[in-house]
């Protein structure tokens, strides 16, 4: 068996140990006989892997008893239109930070159920966006019911490296792309989501995590499946839940406590990024990053060689080292590395040392 260094922005790297631990029980999962695909989302087996894995989410986040923990379906990409269907309507407003293709999106969508407005727009000309807004760039709208903003940019390489402070108001935020790659204080949210194929497991289930005084404030009159309340009432078992994704989730989260938690996640991660950023800054020019140095993601590591036919070339010389999914986003072009929590300090090292020895023979 031959195992590459996997960099693809999701779905993404899976710890190889809970890779080898689902394969183990595929065929009988805690002695059932059957797969976890397999058992009944109404038996005691698995309601106690969904239930478990709800106190093991908000376990490694810290949060506090007043949060619910929601397993929803179809990406974050259905949290854009779900949010504003729950809080929004004729006559309402919310504000959206807009720092890259991600955020856009939200917008986009948001747009159908009410006003939107910007405390700031990074976009630059040509569909760039380069930087985050500091917190004195943010002109809030005290007339929104929320604040969103998307904490890592995935397309862009760009991440932010602090909570906005939005004077009181719900702060609602995507962090699809750095959940829980180092400590935060996530109750400082009223809401936040995540799909799950980056840093949490497989692609399939969506966690949103909700505090109870804003699902309060959820409209009730509302299609089944598009309501926070109902998805709360029900346990997130309205109808049948992802279970394989969950049970993956449940392999990842405890994965996340056994090495540490996000304390140690985050020390790792800081060490990864330090050394991807230092062989592009210290390569006099033969990689250039695309984000501002202030900017950077710990995640999504984009930059540029000097011309296309060299990034294409580094691509190819990757995957014959046995590094995989480094092409650079289709409307970025260049090189993207997204080293999420399952890659490793030694695939880091291993990945600077071969950009070192590609630039010695291609500069």
């Amino acid at each position: 068996m031959k195992r590459v260094i996997n960099y693809s922005a999701g779905p993404a790297a899976i710890p190889l140990e809970v890779l080898e631990q689902a394969r183990d029980e595929m065929l009988d999962w805690n002695g059932t006989g059957c797969s976890v695909m397999e058992v009944s989302h109404r038996g005691k087996e698995y309601d106690a892997l969904h239930m478990e894995t709800m106190d093991l989410f908000r376990e490694v986040a810290g949060l506090p008893k007043d949060y619910h923990v929601l397993f929803c379906t179809g990406g974050a990409s259905t949290q854009f239109l779900m949010l504003p269907m729950n809080y929004l309507a004729a006559g309402k407003e919310a504000d959206y930070i807009v720092t890259g293709n991600w955020s856009k999106a939200a917008v986009k969508e948001a747009k159908r159920y009410g006003k939107i407005t910007h405390p700031a727009n990074m976009e630059l000309e040509g569909e760039r966006f380069v930087a985050i807004p500091k917190q004195a760039e943010l002109k809030l709208n005290p007339a929104a019911e929320y604040v969103h903003y998307t904490s890592n940019n995935t397309v862009e390489g760009t991440e932010w490296h602090y909570i906005p402070d939005v004077k009181g108001k719900p702060l609602v935020c995507d962090m699809s792309s750095d959940i829980f790659s180092r400590p935060l204080d996530f109750s400082k949210f009223s809401m936040f989501y995540a799909g799950a194929q980056k840093n949490l497991g497989p692609s399939g289930v969506t966690v949103v995590a909700i505090r109870d005084d804003f699902l309060q404030k959820a409209h009730d009159d509302l299609p089944t499946m598009m309501s926070y309340k109902v998805f709360k009432d029900k346990f997130s078992m309205h109808n049948t839940p992802p279970c394989f994704s969950i049970y993956i989730l449940n392999l990842v989260l405890k994965w996340l406590k056994k090495n540490g938690g996000l304390e140690a996640m985050g020390k790792i991660n800081e060490q990864k990024q330090k050394l991807l950023y230092a062989a592009i800054d210290e390569s006099k020019g033969f990689y250039t990053g695309l984000a501002n140095p202030d900017s950077r993601s710990w995640m999504n590591i984009d930059f540029k060689l000097p011309t296309p036919e060299l990034d294409e070339k580094f691509v190819k010389d990757a995957k014959a080292a046995g590094i995989v999914q480094t092409k650079g986003y289709r409307t970025m072009g260049g090189i993207r590395l997204s080293a999420y929590n399952a890659v490793s300090l030694k695939d880091v090292e291993y990945t600077v040392q071969f950009m070192k020895d590609f630039q010695a023979k291609n500069a």
